[in-house]
């Protein structure tokens, strides 16, 4: 393995393009900067560590100093390449340690749709910032303060949830709103307007999440507060009707003896004979 020299300029920030042919290989090397390769266009892999990554457009690919890598192109890959020193992380370290530490090791990361547009206002920004450094007294400040936006943008990109995280914390909160509110009037719609989803997506995460849909989970909630109380109260069936949210006795006794198998009152009744039972044992 060869390292190959980077001579920063003054700044201790650097940022170019490289472009890579179809087919091109890029040894494994190493360098004593930090980079960030940001895919501009095409398509190829990355080899980290000795650890090969698919990468195309818009993939972010973090680069330790000492850290063994190479590039091989299976389209024409056009890269921006940042190079920097160590200050800047040195400064997030001081400011934020537990941000710093997802620098440590080398990794690839495929930003979100939001956030892609994130990463390249950052990254022109910066591109411009480095090319006024020489002829701005602030332009050098001014590119190592945006090479800390870029830089903190990628540890909270890394540190974002997943797709499928967020999918499960969606499942909980519609999960911890229908334990809240099951004794209101319920509609789909608008539980999915509250989340900010579509209706066919609350119900996909959901059934992903628990095996069940939010209605089914609903008449659950209901079903089992009224068993409840139809067991350890002398409620009226239709106080018990009204407190577990159904509008009308006929949704209630239909819901009821499809879940139980029972009507409400056969239910009550029973279960009073077994209370009967366990205490003259």
């Amino acid at each position: 393995m060869a390292r190959k020299p980077i001579r920063l300029p003054p700044i201790g920030i650097d940022v170019y393009e490289s472009k890579h042919r179809d087919g091109d290989v890029v040894d494994v090397h190493d360098h004593d900067v930090y980079q960030i390769l940001y895919a501009l266009d095409g398509e190829g892999r990355v080899v980290l560590e000795g650890r090969a990554h698919e990468t195309s457009r818009d993939h972010v690919i973090f680069i330790a100093p000492g850290a063994a890598h190479a590039v091989v192109s299976e389209t024409r890959l056009t890269l921006l390449v940042l190079a920097f020193d160590a200050a800047a992380v040195d400064a997030l370290r001081t400011l934020e340690p537990a941000i710093a530490s997802s620098f440590v090791r080398s990794f690839v990361h495929k930003p979100g749709p939001v956030q892609i547009g994130e990463w390249r206002a950052a990254l022109r920004k910066l591109l411009h910032e480095a090319g006024r450094a020489d002829q701005d007294p602030f332009g050098g400040s001014a590119a190592k303060l945006t090479l800390m936006t870029v830089l903190h943008l990628l540890a909270r990109s890394v540190r974002a949830p997943t797709a499928a995280d967020a999918n499960a914390l969606r499942a909980e909160r519609i999960r911890a709103y229908i334990d809240a509110h099951f004794f209101q009037p319920f509609s789909l719609d608008t539980l999915a307007a509250k989340m900010g989803i579509s209706s066919r997506y609350v119900n996909e995460i959901f059934k992903e999440r628990y095996g069940t849909t939010p209605v089914r989970y609903l008449t659950e909630v209901r079903i089992d507060l009224a068993r409840k109380l139809l067991a350890e109260t002398e409620k009226d069936i239709v106080s018990v009707c009204f407190e577990v949210g159904y509008d009308t006795l006929s949704t209630f006794y239909r819901t009821f003896k499809n879940i139980v198998r029972l009507s409400p009152n056969q239910f009550r009744q029973l279960s009073r004979e077994r209370g009967d039972r366990a205490e003259e044992s």
